[in-house]
């Protein structure tokens, strides 16, 4: 079986393609054209794998990239977004231009060549705070962000698609997924390899709003659900969530960095990392009742002792410098 997978070099997908070679599924890689001939995440796997992953450059936002990338694919796992949500404030337009335009290019594109099945990937963000815990899939979705708009619009077209001429579409929502190879403008590597800077040990930590809560899921666990949609037939037409149903508040986050280093400091809140009142998230928990009833998937990495376990793996990785060097500006969070 063959699988086109946008987005490939970032940090979820260059996980999924490395699973999926190990899985024996042949596929294609679209990767973002840069004059660099960057292939992201992608240049850092070991060569025994990269050399049977077909490497494309393109841009989703171009019905051509996406057909010639999907010719002779069975499925279009499509990962490729922008999510930085606070650059969606300040250029709105580019998340709608990828998140929807992109969208509807893959839809297309399925539509023509007859894909088996196209899995769209979602957002918990697309729920806005939570009005109820654990949230369902029946939750109200709510914009609170530029990014969490184009994230709606892009469940919504795909849902569309499948409505009105039976495209194979499933859309799977993770909730904030993380570990290795995840961009330092996220918390957990931030508080992370801040933590790892000697300079700072006993000194400050700077972070945004503490209170809000997240339903944190190691890549790993996300990365299994994606593999066990791929043939299963039942997912189509659903939306499902991929979540641990548990919630842990940042500043929880900081204390067990803290912790596990074995290091104190004061923790700063920065103004430019603390979203608009209206705009904030303030809690995440979701329910996996129907991931396990569908998929038959149960995160491992869920409770205390598993979660800390995953943070220790994540920490071991950041450790590593020659793993940083993907990273610019590392030098102001570490040695």
């Amino acid at each position: 079986m063959k699988i086109l997978v946008t987005g490939a070099e970032g940090f979820i997908g260059s996980h999924l393609v490395s699973k999926l070679i190990k899985k024996g599924f042949s596929v294609n890689a679209l990767v973002l054209y840069n004059s660099f001939n960057n292939y992201g995440w992608l240049d850092t796997l070991e060569y025994s794998l990269k050399k049977k992953i077909n490497i494309i450059l393109g841009d989703i936002r171009d019905y051509s990239s996406v057909y010639h990338a999907a010719k002779n694919c069975d499925v279009i796992i499509n990962m490729a977004a922008l999510i930085g949500i606070p650059y969606s404030y300040k250029a709105s337009m580019s998340y709608f231009e990828t998140n929807v335009k992109g969208t509807i290019n893959i839809l297309e594109v399925a539509k023509t060549l007859s894909i088996k099945k196209i899995i769209q990937t979602s957002t918990s963000e697309v729920y806005g705070s939570a009005q109820f815990v654990p949230m369902t899939e029946k939750h109200p979705l709510v914009g609170q962000s530029p990014y969490s708009a184009s994230k709606i619009s892009s469940d919504q077209v795909s849902l569309s698609y499948y409505l009105s001429f039976g495209t194979p579409v499933t859309i799977l929502r993770p909730f904030n997924t993380f570990g290795p190879r995840q961009s330092l403008r996220a918390v957990i590597p931030s508080i992370i390899l801040q933590g790892l800077n000697k300079s700072l040990r006993k000194k400050k930590i700077h972070v945004g709003s503490l209170k809000p809560t997240r339903d944190f899921n190691y890549v790993e666990d996300i990365v299994n659900a994606y593999i066990l949609s791929i043939k299963n037939k039942k997912c189509i037409g659903e939306i499902i969530n991929l979540s641990t149903g548990t919630e842990i508040s940042i500043k929880e986050i900081v204390n067990l960095v803290s912790d596990i280093l074995d290091i104190k400091y004061q923790v700063i809140q920065k103004e430019e990392r603390i979203r608009p009142s209206s705009s904030e998230v303030y809690r995440l928990c979701g329910s996996n009742k129907k991931a396990q009833k569908i998929l038959k998937w149960k995160p491992k990495y869920s409770g205390n002792k598993m979660f800390k376990e995953a943070i220790i793996k994540t920490i071991d990785w950041y450790k590593n410098p020659i793993n940083l060097k993907s990273f610019k500006n590392v030098n102001k969070f570490t040695l």
